[in-house]
């Protein structure tokens, strides 16, 4: 079952290593919210200080899950070289870098969650890169 199981080319690669990253970025917001709020330059507040009905740090949890599921589908998707899932995530890693860069320049989040966006960009960029490079070498002439 898992014997096929392997990187075969660079855009698998750039799979991989974003599956990772969000995995145990995942990972960690799950362990420790606070750190997420801190790493995103977002006010950190004792339990006891928030209000209620304040529900930050559920949607930490939230985001949190959502992030080590799609790093253990990337992962998946880059070691069964899935090339087709990896098309379809270019244009929404873009978006996502979009929506996240107007939430900071509209004054929604703080300037370090722009980071979250530069890292899709950067990880679309990547990927699309990968898969263009890929797609212009086996349509040369052998």
């Amino acid at each position: 079952m898992f014997t096929n199981w392997r990187i075969r080319n660079t855009s698998s690669l750039t799979m991989l290593i974003f599956g990772i990253l969000a995995f145990v970025f995942g990972l960690v917001g799950l362990l420790s919210p606070e750190t997420v709020l801190s790493v995103t330059s977002m006010e950190v507040l004792p339990h006891t200080e928030r209000a209620t009905g304040d529900y930050t740090l559920t949607f930490i949890t939230a985001a949190s899950m959502a992030s080590v599921n799609m790093g253990v589908y990337y992962v998946l998707a880059s070691l069964n070289n899935m090339k087709t899932f990896y098309r379809w995530t270019v244009p929404f890693r873009v978006l996502t870098f979009t929506i996240f860069t107007l939430a900071v320049v509209k004054g929604i989040a703080p300037s370090g969650f722009l980071g979250v966006g530069i890292w899709e960009l950067v990880g679309a960029i990547a990927t699309g890169l990968a898969l263009w490079s890929e797609a212009k070498k086996a349509a040369e002439p052998k």
